[in-house]
């Protein structure tokens, strides 16, 4: 910061940091998170998902390859690339076997490929956290945190399997993701650690993934994904579109709250 700017932080600091201006400050930090694209998710227009998905047609980048679901839930995402004009394959992941049955139903009507398992760091066997009596919540989780203490419910344990995505890319011989989607309610490094020889190898193109306060509950930092993530630049959705987020700064990074993130692979001469 220059002599200029100090100068005019300071007077600003000495003029409205008061306690009597608190809550005014409080609620316009607040209102400029909506603004910053954090916390919308009321439909894919405010989320920003119907303009990342025109802009990737635009781009061409949804021409080849497939698209992976992870934490598809009951296939609202997947839905929403049909009913927008994608016709890749897709592949919806949910381990919950209760939320799994609505998403087959959903996938059989959409033509996608519902696949009853969780990604995460390794194949394995699991348990998933969800509301007792309310089997296949969107807010179902790997952590018991996020059911108890987010949330303040009563958490069930449920059984589930997982597979790591570098063994489902090798086992059905994928050469290209043109779509990797992640929305796992703090599972999402996890996801990504699973990943790693997938994205080394160049095969994931365009990753999207939820970032909120689930991810205080895992003890995960943007800084982690970002790390995972060499050769990829980071862009925030808006409802207008993709805003690009640049080089790595705590301050407009590390905010634990609702957020659509991509990171999108640079071109191999950047």
């Amino acid at each position: 910061m220059n002599a200029l700017g100090k100068s005019v932080k300071k007077v600003y600091v000495l003029l409205f940091a008061r306690r009597v201006f608190y809550p005014v400050n409080l609620f316009l930090y607040k209102l400029s998170m909506f603004g910053l694209g954090i916390r919308n998710h009321e439909d894919d227009i405010v989320s920003g998902e119907k303009a990342f998905i025109r802009f990737l047609k635009t781009q061409r980048k949804l021409d080849t390859g497939v698209i992976l679901d992870i934490g598809a839930n009951m296939g609202n995402y997947s839905v929403m690339l049909r009913k927008n004009g994608i016709t890749l394959p897709v592949f919806a992941f949910e381990p919950h076997p209760v939320a799994f049955r609505k998403l087959s139903a959903v996938a059989e009507t959409y033509n996608f490929t519902a696949v009853p398992l969780g990604a995460g760091e390794e194949s394995s066997a699991a348990t998933i956290y969800d509301y007792q009596g309310d089997g296949g919540s969107e807010h179902a989780s790997m952590y018991k945190g996020v059911i108890e203490h987010l949330h303040k419910g009563k958490a069930e344990e449920v059984p589930v399997a997982l597979i790591s995505i570098d063994e489902f890319v090798a086992q059905h011989h994928i050469p290209k993701i043109a779509l990797l989607k992640i929305d796992t309610e703090g599972h999402e490094l996890s996801v990504l650690k699973g990943a790693r020889q997938t994205i080394a190898g160049g095969l994931a193109e365009v990753i999207q993934v939820e970032f909120n306060e689930m991810n205080i509950i895992s003890r995960t930092f943007f800084r982690d994904i970002v790390d995972i993530l060499p050769g990829y630049d980071f862009y925030r959705l808006l409802p207008d579109g993709l805003k690009a987020l640049g080089a790595y700064n705590s301050t407009s990074y590390e905010i634990f709250s609702f957020q659509n993130i991509v990171a999108m692979k640079r071109p191999p001469h950047q």
